[in-house]
């Protein structure tokens, strides 16, 4: 059976690749900037042909020289956008602002290559920024070069992700759209039931389980937190230990019932629902979706970044299963 390919720009870790991969595909190519999230993705795609380099670098030819002839059916990424907080308030268009060039790196690649599919992911914002603006910029930029545009916000909850996490999804086709985004699913998966196998830490305990070490925290934080129960939040903690200011998703626990919160880059301050510590990076990459055989490497604030960064492997291999459809119908 012929195994479609795709190439991943902005790969990150590897969330977007790996939930492809699931799916059957076959990677010709992947683009990453940031050095540690590249030897992360290098270590658990040893196969992939990864270049480290700013997208601005990356040459017509030399895209060519490593895919040789195969053609590309697909391109996916999600190209870091900073324009969003104060781009639409200062007269200059969302593709006009600097902020947002990597953007239009994303549009060259599709441009170049001419791929049947893509898939662009985005922070859930990007839909009403500048009053619905910047959406209708991005889908002319991409009608434009030919591409039949959908989009949507999908809540990785409602797909058996253990979290809430709106991201939008944008899927252009060439020619006309039959993409038709993954089916919601009715079961909830909570936090609990993501990781509550993993072995029992304590404060800065190691264990076995790549990613699984407990953070060293201090004193004063361990008695803040211990006041917290399942579920809680900072006002558990007693007046005169009480944080007065900071934010208010911090000093927080996790509720065992519930699904995690959106997982970010900096989750130091959320607590383990039962256990007084927060929760480690493998914890946070099962939140994620990712298997314990995926392995991240550097210190853990930079891990705790590749995780936050990633699109949730089971939402990526979803989105996967339902782009294969458009390219077996066409």
């Amino acid at each position: 059976m012929k195994k479609y390919t795709y190439m991943d720009l902005f790969a990150g870790a590897g969330g977007m690749s790996l939930g492809f991969d699931n799916a059957g595909f076959k990677n010709l190519l992947a683009v990453e900037f940031n050095k540690g999230f590249a030897e992360t993705y290098k270590k658990n795609f040893p196969r992939h042909n990864l270049i480290v380099d700013d997208i601005k670098n990356v040459t017509e030819q030399q895209i060519y020289d490593i895919i040789k002839n195969e053609k590309v059916d697909v391109i996916i990424g999600g190209p870091p956008c900073q324009g969003f907080s104060i781009a639409g308030n200062i007269g200059r268009n969302f593709i006009d602002d600097d902020r947002n060039r990597l953007f239009k790196e994303f549009v060259r690649f599709v441009k170049i290559i001419k791929p049947r599919v893509f898939v662009l992911e985005n922070v859930a914002a990007m839909e009403r920024h500048d009053k619905g603006k910047t959406i209708k910029e991005i889908v002319s930029s991409f009608k434009e070069i030919g591409y039949d545009i959908k989009y949507k916000v999908l809540n990785a909850v409602n797909f058996g992700v253990p979290q809430e996490r709106r991201r939008i999804f944008i899927v252009g086709t060439l020619g006309e759209n039959n993409f038709e985004y993954p089916q919601e699913i009715n079961k909830i998966v909570t936090v609990k039931d993501a990781i509550d196998d993993l072995p029992k830490l304590e404060n800065g305990e190691t264990s076995e389980i790549p990613n699984h070490t407990a953070m060293k925290h201090s004193a004063q934080m361990l008695e803040k937190m211990s006041y917290v129960s399942d579920g809680g939040n900072r006002n558990d903690i007693p007046e005169n230990l009480r944080p007065k200011s900071g934010d208010s998703r911090k000093y927080i626990r996790y509720d065992s019932k519930k699904p995690s919160f959106c997982v970010t880059g900096d989750m130091r301050k959320i607590f383990h629902y039962s256990q007084n510590r927060a929760l480690t990076c493998r914890e946070l990459a099962r939140l994620q979706t990712f298997p314990d055989s995926f392995v991240f490497l550097g210190n853990t604030g930079k891990v705790q970044q590749q995780i936050g960064n990633a699109v949730p492997v089971l939402l990526a291999s979803k989105i996967a299963l339902q782009v294969k459809e458009v390219l077996d119908n066409e």
